[in-house]
């Protein structure tokens, strides 16, 4: 074999994990960099606040339709050609949203910015693929600590880019560079493999999943501006439940669904899906409600540091985001050492404690940095935990389907996170203002703990055959050892 040949056999391998990392990165700050200036679209394209909601709404809506399908494509057409589409439809999406100067075009850029979230579970599955056994699990560990933590380094660079009211597009033009590079990552490190999956995609299946979730969804995020007992409210979340209902028969009956039952209703993979609806309530409490609490006016309130954006993001969330790298990048040794579920368990326990503090003490800034801190230890424990567990449970056939269902869920915990917040804070407040009472900081805090103790308890739950450092059943170990042999 000449040289030039050798090397580039070699050179994906190098460049795979950190070029994947990086997608991850792009998605995971995709998600949070919107969040903190919804109020500065609106005010600067002349919207209502309600209005400019719809730039998360539809983002959301987007994810959850488009992943499950993308998820199954990458599995039966390949990752990276899959990988690398996403991507470019991801970066036509930023620059729609980067340019326009109208709220219904900045939508449709928001849309196609929403099938970013299938980039995770394609990216598991890549690793899968192309990594072997004895690397595997430090390679997921690393690549599901920088979804964790890259949400919160979103929000960091929007505080950096919208300081003192600046123009919002920059947070679209970074995003812009961030999926351009993305793609250079993709294409020079993620190697291309002949199609090897057979079967089609289910469209019914994907129809009846994708209008029941966006029912769900529109009640879900839109309940409070709608009002929860509001018929519009009420219609589609009982509209939803139905075709979910009907959905959920559809694919009992049909030989290849898009979504095996056994996906949904097997105890591993239940119990490690309803953990991953609880992380996702966990991480977007700690994020929403530290942002939130610390640009409260003490002089208002009686709380609070009087935090800009700026402030709020580096001073406060930075040192958190800092620390989950390292939890990360720990993470994968921990994992080989124990097994997953331990430490699916020991970062529950370290979100309930960090919660908990949270609750009682917030009064100077060292005690809301230091439990931001901690409740990032659990947010990447728990993230590198998850796709272990359930790798252990499905084939290399089913990778992608399976990681994408568990995606959608953790999008409905932050989902649940952020409409029960938002509710909150806006009902209970201070009388004659709109700042809200610290109670409810309080009671937000003490609902993250709730959720780390499911977490907890849904771990205790998981059963993974096998000695406790092995986090794939004995199948897909030789699964991985035969892909490894073949190449």
């Amino acid at each position: 074999m000449s040289t030039p040949a050798r090397l580039d056999e070699l050179r994906p391998g190098r460049l795979l994990l950190p070029g994947l990392c990086f997608v991850v990165m792009t998605l995971s700050v995709l998600q949070t960099m919107v969040i903190p200036i919804v109020g500065t679209i609106g005010t600067q394209l002349a919207v209502s606040t309600t209005a400019a909601g719809w730039v998360l709404t539809a983002n959301l809506l987007a994810a959850v339709v488009a992943t499950p399908v993308i998820g199954r494509l990458a599995d039966l057409h390949g990752k990276r050609p899959v990988l690398l589409t996403v991507l470019i439809v991801v970066l036509v999406g930023s620059v729609i949203a980067a340019v326009t100067h109208s709220l219904a075009l900045l939508l449709v850029g928001r849309v196609m910015q929403g099938v970013s979230y299938a980039l995770f579970p394609i990216a598991l599955a890549l690793l899968r693929d192309e990594m072997p056994p004895r690397k595997l699990v430090g390679a997921m560990a690393i690549l599901s600590g920088t979804l964790g933590v890259g949400g919160g380094f979103g929000l960091v660079l929007t505080g950096l880019l919208t300081a003192d009211g600046a123009d919002y597009h920059r947070v679209f033009w970074l995003t812009v560079a961030f999926v351009a590079i993305a793609i250079v990552f993709a294409w020079f490190g993620v190697p291309s493999r002949p199609r090897n999956g057979s079967g089609s995609v289910d469209w019914w299946g994907a129809a009846l999943l994708a209008t029941a979730l966006v029912l769900l969804f529109l009640a879900l995020t839109q309940g409070r501006s709608w009002e929860w007992t509001s018929a519009a409210t009420l219609g589609c979340a009982i509209v939803g439940a139905v075709v979910l209902a009907l959905w959920w028969i559809v694919e009992n009956r049909i030989s290849a669904p898009l979504v095996a039952p056994r996906m949904l209703n097997h105890g591993p993979l239940l119990a490690t899906n309803i953990a991953t609806v609880f992380v996702g309530v966990g991480m977007f409490v700690n994020f929403l409600a530290c942002s939130y609490f610390v640009q409260t006016p003490r002089e208002v309130a009686g709380y609070g540091f009087g935090a800009d954006v700026l402030s709020a993001s580096v001073v406060y969330l930075l040192p958190g985001a800092a620390l989950g790298v390292v939890a990360a990048t720990l993470s994968g040794g921990l994992i080989r050492r124990y097994g997953p579920r331990p430490i699916l368990i020991a970062g529950g326990v370290i979100g309930i404690a960090g919660f908990s503090f949270f609750a009682f003490f917030h009064a100077t800034s060292w005690q809301v940095i230091a439990a931001s801190a901690v409740i990032n230890v659990f947010v990447s424990f728990a993230f590198a935990a998850i796709p272990n567990l359930l790798m252990a449970e499905v084939s290399a056939a089913d990778t992608g389907v399976a990681n994408s269902v568990n995606s959608i869920v953790r999008t409905v915990g932050t989902s649940i996170a952020s409409a029960l917040l938002t509710t909150m804070l806006a009902t209970y407040t201070i009388a004659g203002t709109s700042v809200p009472r610290e109670v409810v900081y309080t009671a937000a805090f003490v609902v993250g703990a709730v959720a780390c103790t499911i977490v907890t308890l849904s771990a205790f739950a998981i059963r993974v055959p096998g000695s406790p450092d092995s986090t794939l059943t004995a199948s897909s170990v030789r699964e991985g050892a035969s892909i490894q042999a073949k190449r």
